[in-house]
């Protein structure tokens, strides 16, 4: 019988899960989703492929906690950015240069990658409640606008980000695409919102 590396069985069993969860998420930023199978995370952690099977039903199941990982940390970051405004067109300009910063740093091409794989039907919803925390202090930032199409505005907000991550991407300088999708999405929030 192994031995436990922890005071309990519980703690040397969420010791274990996080060091498969650190070794494929080290996988995934080296090599992307398709770097993430079952037999690279047992080696990379030092374990055996089997063991995997006891926190993991198969390496679809282990992206999906990759996906949950990378949007609780998404979602923390972009907190963290708004935590002090209390004016909401404030809040939305940091929640947006934040966001446009993570694509900056090249994480979201993590995200991407984990995308691809489809994950797990039960993990689903799991990864759906994530995107929502993820999406909820904008939307309450956009409700406290004035704006009575919420929907709409988001949509609006998207594509400007969508717009400024593909010219942040393709090598434009980072901080005037910051600067010009918040410029153009609060013009656009302001006038929605008379």
């Amino acid at each position: 019988m192994p031995k436990i590396q922890a005071p309990s069985i519980a703690e040397h069993r969420e010791l274990r899960r996080h060091q498969l969860i650190s070794a494929a998420m080290e996988l995934a930023l080296e090599g992307g989703a398709e770097a993430v199978t079952v037999s690279a995370v047992a080696q990379k952690a030092g374990l055996s492929r089997s063991s995997i099977y006891e926190y993991f039903s198969s390496s679809a199941d282990l992206i999906a906690d990759l996906v949950v990982e990378e949007l609780d940390y998404y979602t923390a970051r972009l907190a963290e950015a708004i935590k002090d405004a209390t004016d909401p067109f404030e809040k939305i300009e940091l929640w947006i240069a934040e966001g446009l910063r993570y694509v900056e740093d090249g994480r979201h091409m993590l995200v991407k990658s984990l995308n691809t794989v489809s994950t797990p039907e039960f993990r689903k919803e799991e990864i759906a409640m994530g995107h929502r925390r993820l999406i909820s202090p904008l939307r309450q930032a956009l409700s406290e606008t004035g704006i009575k199409e919420i929907g709409s505005a988001a949509a609006f907000l998207q594509s400007v980000t969508d717009s400024a991550s593909t010219r942040i991407d393709a090598g434009n300088d980072a901080e005037l695409e910051i600067q010009n999708a918040v410029t153009f999405a609060l013009a656009g929030l302001r006038a929605l919102s008379r």
